[in-house]
């Protein structure tokens, strides 16, 4: 099972298997990281799952869809490059090692 590793802003870090199939959101909900909120249930609709990926991770995910990449610009903290909807981010097993940072606030 990939792990993802989740980094709060106080560089806390937490390792959590996640099935494949799961998305990194829900890797998050299912075991209580704070951070991840998630109003909309992985509906895209919220942008309260907002993560940025470590940039030495980002060659493991695919692009962002047009759709992720517009409603990311209703973040509550400023965008980066390496921003993505955490509920957009479907686990394979290509993703083993995933590193995710949490952003300071996410409504």
């Amino acid at each position: 099972m990939p792990k993802i590793t989740y980094v709060a802003v106080d560089g806390t870090e937490r390792a959590i298997d996640v099935p494949v199939g799961t998305s990194v959101m829900r890797g998050a909900v299912f075991n209580d990281v704070e951070g991840i909120v998630a109003q909309c249930g992985g509906n895209m609709q919220c942008a309260t799952c907002h993560v940025f990926v470590d940039e030495a991770c980002l060659d493991k995910l695919q692009p962002a869809q047009p759709a992720e990449d517009d409603m990311l610009d209703f973040t509550a903290c400023p965008r980066r490059p390496n921003s993505r909807l955490s509920c957009q981010l479907k686990v394979t097993e290509a993703m083993d090692g995933l590193v995710v940072h949490l952003p300071e606030r996410q409504n």
